[in-house]
């Protein structure tokens, strides 16, 4: 290694803006199944097809569809 380097005719990283930042998610072992399996037909690792999936969702724009069924009245 050198003692100094010169900076002055670097430039940024052209990619920064694509680099991956490790996340934790709790997802239902249905949900990594079917990620798998589909993962597996394409010949990629799952972690990429989810976050295909995740950045074609934010791209578009979609929201999810949710409803949530409310909670029974408390007995009385």
């Amino acid at each position: 290694m050198r003692k100094e380097y010169d900076f002055s005719t670097s430039r940024p990283n052209p990619y920064a803006s694509r680099l991956k930042r490790p996340v934790t998610l709790r997802l239902d072992t249905a949900s990594v199944h079917c990620f798998k399996t589909l993962a597996a037909e394409f010949g990629m690792p799952y972690q990429n097809l989810i976050n295909l999936f995740l950045r074609d969702c934010a791209e578009q724009k979609r929201i999810p569809s949710i409803q949530w069924t409310p909670a029974p009245p408390p007995p009385q």
